[in-house]
């Protein structure tokens, strides 16, 4: 059995305003490190965006040439045959599973920056998608997993996507802090934390996502800066928990 799951059984109970006392305090020293991460995400997306809709092109043509009434211009989607239909989605949800990966590596790497600077350490923490190269295949499950469980949290009448809202969340630092785990091992662990503490995990996941947005409510271009605070509140959250291997969950290291 992985560590992990002793250092759990043996966390210790996080206290909610000292984990955001923090959070805005290392959130001063990398802002500019959350925003370089946005504007990564941001440059990644625009292919995948350019991948989805050039091949509706011709039908938004047909759809300005007739001004969108159907009445004239007939039915636009009988453009394509059913089967190019199918293909499309299915084009959809492979490119959509491959960005939550990308996805995944970048903001994995910013929560090893969080370490970096948190600690004061000069261990290396990689490019933004190393995590690509050794652990796509692990990446990919994790996403497809997470998927899964969404899915599934929404056919029962949507009320337990609020329950699994926290394990998928600290999936993040569990993958970042803990590579070596498999997949469905780190399916369990987030779980067997979440259940843990999920009133706590919950509301610091909720309000760090409020405050995340602040930027977006105050200036659009602002969420650039804060769309990774939600990040640095689940990064403290598992560091007094969990804490590192060469760390004891609740004690900070300096």
């Amino acid at each position: 059995m992985h560590p992990i799951f002793r250092r759990i059984e043996n966390a210790k109970s996080p206290d909610f305003g000292d984990i955001f006392s923090k959070s805005f305090d290392l959130f001063k020293s990398v802002w500019t490190d959350g925003m370089v991460h946005v504007l990564v995400t941001m440059v990644v997306v625009i292919p995948f965006m350019i991948a989805v809709y050039v091949p509706l092109f011709p039908i938004y043509l047909e759809m300005l040439q007739y001004g969108g009434d159907p009445y004239y211009g007939g039915d636009y989607f009988s453009t394509h045959t059913g089967l190019w239909w199918v293909g499309y989605m299915i084009l959809i949800f492979f490119l959509s599973f491959v960005l939550q990966v990308v996805h995944f590596s970048i903001y994995s790497h910013f929560l090893r920056r969080c370490k970096q600077v948190d600690l004061n350490s000069s261990e290396p923490i990689g490019g933004f998608f190393d995590d690509l190269k050794g652990n796509f295949g692990k990446l990919l499950a994790l996403t497809l997993m997470t998927f899964g469980i969404a899915m599934l949290a929404g056919l029962l009448c949507y009320l337990p996507i609020f329950y699994v809202l926290v394990p998928l969340n600290l999936l993040l630092p569990i993958y970042t802090f803990n590579t070596d785990m498999s997949a469905g091992d780190m399916v369990r662990a987030a779980f067997k934390l979440g259940n843990r503490f999920w009133l706590t995990a919950f509301g610091l996941i909720v309000i760090g996502g409020i405050i995340a947005s602040f930027g977006a409510i105050l200036c659009f271009i602002g969420i650039i800066a804060t769309q990774f605070f939600s990040q640095i509140v689940l990064y403290y959250f598992y560091k007094d928990t969990v804490g590192f291997e060469d760390d004891t969950p609740g004690i900070e290291t300096f």
